[in-house]
C-alpha cells in the first residue's frame, strides 16, 4: 500500500465517528479531501449533515460534492471536526498549516466538541519539528515581523532557525505565510506562547490541546489514539 491508501484507510475509519444530524468541521488538505469524497458517498446514501469549511478550497470541493455548508457562526459549537495534520505526536500535539489554512483550521478546531485528526503513519513523530512550522503573518511590515521571530527563536535557544517566506501565497484571510524550520521543538507550549505575542504574527501552526482523537493508518493497519 502507498501513502494515498493509508490516507484513505484513516479517512474511512474517521467516517465511523460521523452520525446523521451532526454539524461537522471540514478540514483542508489531501487527506481531508479524501474524507470529503467518502462523506459525499454517505450523504448520497441518506446521511444528513451540515459542514463548516476551513478554507475556500475545501468549500469549493465540498459544494462540488453536494455537501451542505453553512457559516461557522451559525453552526458552532460543532459536534466533530475532521482534519489532517503535517505532524502529530502521541500526546496529540500537531503541526498544521502546510496548505496555508492554519488560522481558519484553528478557529474551527476551537469551535468543536471533538477534533479528529486523520493521517498516514509518516506524520506520526516522537517530537514535533521535522516539518517546518507555518506562521500566518500580517502583510504589513512582515519582514520586520520575521526579524522579531528570529530574535525570539534565538532567545529560546533555536540558534539555527531557517525562515522561508512563502512567495506568491496569500491566505484566505489576506495574510502571508512564513515557514520556520526550528528542528526538534523541545517545548511546544513555551514556543507557542512566545510566538503568539510577537506583533504581526496572526497565528502559528502549533495545535496544542485541540485534538481529541488521532487516526493513523500505516503498514500495520489503523491505530486510534485518544487524548488522555
Amino acid at each position: 500500500m502507498n501513502a494515498d491508501s493509508y490516507k484513505r484507510a484513516a479517512a474511512e475509519r474517521a467516517l465511523g465517528f460521523v452520525e446523521s444530524g451532526m454539524r461537522l468541521g471540514l478540514g483542508t488538505g489531501t487527506t481531508a479531501e479524501i474524507f470529503l469524497e467518502l462523506l459525499a458517498e454517505k450523504i448520497r446514501a441518506g446521511l444528513h449533515i451540515v459542514g463548516a469549511a476551513t478554507s475556500r478550497r475545501t468549500e469549493e470541493k465540498a459544494r462540488g460534492l453536494g455537501i451542505l455548508l453553512d457559516d461557522i457562526d451559525n453552526l458552532a459549537p460543532l459536534d466533530v471536526a475532521i482534519d489532517g495534520a503535517d505532524e502529530a505526536d502521541r500526546e496529540l500535539n500537531l503541526i498544521k498549516g502546510g496548505g496555508g489554512a492554519l488560522l481558519r483550521e484553528k478557529i474551527v478546531a476551537a469551535s468543536t466538541r471533538r477534533m479528529i485528526v486523520i493521517a498516514d503513519s509518516s506524520k506520526l513523530v516522537e517530537r514535533l519539528g521535522r516539518f517546518p512550522l507555518p506562521l500566518e503573518v500580517n502583510p504589513f511590515g512582515h519582514h520586520t515581523t520575521a526579524n522579531r521571530l528570529r530574535n525570539t527563536a534565538a532567545a529560546l535557544g533555536y540558534q539555527n532557525l531557517a525562515v522561508t517566506f512563502r512567495e506568491g501565497f496569500v491566505t484566505d484571510s489576506g495574510n502571508v505565510i512564513y515557514d520556520c524550520a526550528f528542528g526538534a521543538i523541545r517545548d511546544p507550549r513555551l514556543l507557542a506562547m512566545a510566538l503568539a505575542v510577537i506583533p504581526g504574527v496572526v497565528d502559528h501552526g502549533l495545535f496544542l490541546n485541540l485534538a481529541s482523537t488521532l487516526v493513523i493508518a500505516g503498514a500495520n493497519g489503523v491505530e486510534v489514539l485518544e487524548k488522555k
